[in-house]
C-alpha cells in the first residue's frame, strides 16, 4: 500500500536548487578565467601526463577569449553562492538538522561499506537512515569545500587587502592552486551526485522537488475465520 513520507524540508530543497545553477555558473566562468593562464598539469619535468586543459577543450565549449566576461560573471555569482551557503549553514544550526548531516567518527568507516554496496561487492542491506554514512561524509565535505573556495577566492581577488589570508593559505600561487583543485573537486562531486540520482530513481528525485517520498508498506495480514 503506497503512502507518502516527508523527506526534505522546503529550506533544504530551496538551498539545493539555488546552489545547482550557481555552482554551474561559477565553474563555467572560472574556466573562462583560467583559460588566460592555464598553467596546471600533471607530469614530471618536461613530460606532461595530463594538461588542464587542452586547446580542443576550450574550443569545444567556446571558452577562448572570454576573460572579461568570465571575471564579471564569477565575481557577481560568487556573492550569491556565499549568501546561499551561509543561509544553508544557518538553517542547519537553527533547525538542528546538522545532527542528521554531521558525520560521527564511525561514519568514516561505514562510508566504505556504502561504497562497496554501491559497487555490488557488499550484498548485505545498509542500515536504514535518511542519509547514509557516505552521504554524511560527502555532503559535509562539500560544505567545507565551499568555505575553502570562498577563502581562496577572496585571497586571489584581493591579495593586497587580504594579505593575512594569502599568507595563511601559503601564498598567492598556493591559493590559486587550491582554488583550482577545489573546482575539480566540485566537478567530481556533481558527476558522482548525478550518477547516484539516476541510480536512486525518480521517486528519490521527486522528493527533492516536492519534499515527500512514496514508499510501499505491506498490507496487514487478514485475520483467519477460525474453526
Amino acid at each position: 500500500m503506497p503512502r507518502l513520507i516527508h523527506k526534505h524540508s522546503l529550506a533544504t530543497r530551496w538551498f539545493h536548487w539555488v546552489n545547482f545553477p550557481v555552482l554551474a555558473a561559477m565553474m563555467g566562468s572560472g574556466l573562462l578565467i583560467y583559460w588566460a593562464n592555464d598553467v596546471y598539469r600533471v607530469g614530471l619535468g618536461d613530460f606532461t601526463l595530463v594538461q588542464f586543459f587542452p586547446d580542443w577543450f576550450y574550443r569545444l565549449f567556446n571558452l577562448e577569449h572570454g576573460l572579461a566576461v568570465g571575471m564579471g560573471w564569477h565575481f557577481a555569482v560568487a556573492w550569491l553562492m556565499i549568501v546561499n551557503g551561509l543561509g544553508f549553514v544557518t538553517y542547519l544550526g537553527v533547525s538542528g538538522a546538522w545532527r542528521e548531516l554531521l558525520p560521527r567518527p564511525h561514519h568514516f568507516r561505514d562510508a566504505w561499506q556504502v561504497v562497496l554496496h554501491d559497487l555490488g561487492v557488499r550484498t548485505a542491506p545498509l542500515p536504514t537512515a535518511r542519509l547514509n554514512a557516505a552521504q554524511r561524509v560527502t555532503y559535509s565535505a562539500v560544505i567545507l569545500m565551499g568555505a575553502l573556495s570562498t577563502f581562496t577566492g577572496l585571497a586571489i581577488y584581493r591579495p593586497t587587502q587580504l594579505a593575512w589570508l594569502v599568507w595563511a593559505l601559503g601564498g598567492y600561487q598556493a591559493a590559486r592552486l587550491e582554488h583550482f583543485w577545489l573546482m575539480l573537486g566540485f566537478c567530481a562531486f556533481i558527476g558522482l551526485h548525478l550518477v547516484q540520482v539516476v541510480r536512486a530513481g525518480f521517486n528519490n528525485f521527486r522528493a527533492m522537488i516536492i519534499g515527500v517520498e512514496r514508499v510501499e508498506t505491506p498490507l496487514p495480514p487478514k485475520s483467519g475465520s477460525g474453526s
